[in-house]
């Protein structure tokens, strides 16, 4: 069992920072000021935000004890934090501690990390890892997931660990198309360089030319409850006929994204586009501004109007406003769909990181996990692929069903 009073303040000499923890749910609420100011005086991504991890917490990971590392300076004033949640896992009856990111699962939460002051994220990875490592009788298994590739975290995570000797594995997770949106660059020049040009603009002259044709973008907090619901409805709709979402699935996620989006709008970083016809809602784009990036979450569409290519219009209108308001990057995230590809010329990579504490219970993990995936595998090759894919639909119901 873990105690908050294990893990003492430690100093780090060269700038004189400290590290202690945060725990629990009510703590956790009390950093929102501080986590969002040092938010925004990092480079980390969107999805270690306060308004996004807080709400995970309250709807999603309730099973998870938060875990927060905090770095401060000798002012007090918070310099770098690091996100992580404890989990018991049971394996033949033993009960198998699990350090690992908050916001892990569930959501799609890309380029999670160390939120460290720009210019001190070598020295803030390196604090935390080092306390990470004197907490090695307290952890089982240390997993963190979704870290881009070229973070610093990574290298300094790989160079503590791999001094101390430590079993550390890594893995690739997902390919994350982008495009960058140069500066004084028009959307007709950014049309040009896609392969959806023609159809873009042929497709959309018919949509204008429909009664009622509209597109609604929506950031005001007060705003959001109709927008939301048509996106849900649109969400499911489009992801009925494969079994159901893999990416918002049951109520506990709807509730999160409902209190998630109102943070965020609250923050003047949400943008919620509504397609109408009609004064029906036919196609919704799900977004999320951060700095000066547009990020693409989730989208849905009425599959009735799949053939006048209402999610290809849309997405085209997220990019032209993103480029009239001036942002410099669109990013689709994870996924190597099709519909990415065509509209983005560059990738990156994320990556996941799992240590096992020496002398832990965490190969026991490691060894019913790779059992499991070994018992799909031969599923797959001994199955038909239509019982394969009606097993797969069947599982996202019944996740579904059980929220």
């Amino acid at each position: 069992m873990i105690h908050e009073a294990e893990l003492s303040p430690t100093p780090s000499p060269a700038r004189w920072l400290e590290v202690d923890t945060v725990w629990g749910l009510a703590k956790l609420a009390g950093l929102r000021g501080a986590w969002s100011d040092l938010l925004e005086e990092s480079n980390a991504g969107p999805f270690n935000a306060w308004e996004w991890l807080y709400p995970w917490c309250r709807r999603i990971g309730a099973d998870r004890k938060p875990f927060v590392m905090q770095a401060k300076d000798r002012t007090g004033a918070l310099v770098g934090l690091m996100p992580l949640g404890f989990e018991y896992q049971w394996v033949l009856g033993r009960p198998i501690r699990r350090l690992a990111f908050l916001g892990e699962t569930h959501v799609g939460s890309d380029y999670l990390d160390i939120v460290a002051r720009r210019g001190r994220e070598e020295e803030v990875a390196r604090l935390f890892a080092e306390a990470l490592w004197e907490l090695r009788d307290e952890w089982d298994v240390l997993d963190l997931s979704d870290l881009r590739e070229d973070s610093v975290t990574v290298r300094v995570l790989r160079e503590t660990f791999g001094k101390y000797r430590a079993d550390l594995r890594m893995s690739t997770r997902y390919v994350c198309p982008y495009e960058s949106l140069p500066k004084g660059e028009s959307f007709d020049g950014f049309l040009k360089r896609t392969s959806r040009r023609d159809n873009f603009l042929r497709r959309k002259k018919w949509l204008e030319k429909q009664e009622g044709y509209r597109i609604e973008k929506t950031e005001a907090p007060g705003a959001l409850a109709g927008p939301l619901t048509d996106f849900f409805r649109l969400h499911s709709m489009r992801w009925e006929s494969d079994g159901g979402s893999q990416g918002i699935r049951g109520s506990g996620v709807e509730s999160f994204h409902r209190d998630a989006t109102q943070l965020l709008a609250e923050k003047g970083r949400l943008r919620m586009y509504t397609m109408k016809v009609g004064g029906q809602a036919v196609a919704s784009v799900y977004g999320i501004l951060h700095r000066d990036s547009f990020i693409y979450f989730q989208s849905g569409y009425d599959p009735a109007w799949r053939n006048r290519s209402v999610g290809l219009v849309l997405v085209g209108e997220t990019f032209k406003d993103a480029i009239e308001s001036g942002l410099s990057e669109y990013d689709f995230l994870r996924g190597t769909e099709s519909y990415k590809s065509d509209w983005t010329t560059q990738q990156r990579r994320t990556v996941s990181m799992r240590v096992l504490a020496p002398g832990g219970g965490g190969e026991w993990l490691v060894r019913r996990e790779e059992a499991m995936k070994q018992v799909r595998e031969v599923a797959k090759r001994v199955l038909p692929q239509d019982m394969v894919e009606r097993v797969r639909r069947l599982r996202r119901r019944l996740s579904a069903v059980r929220g």
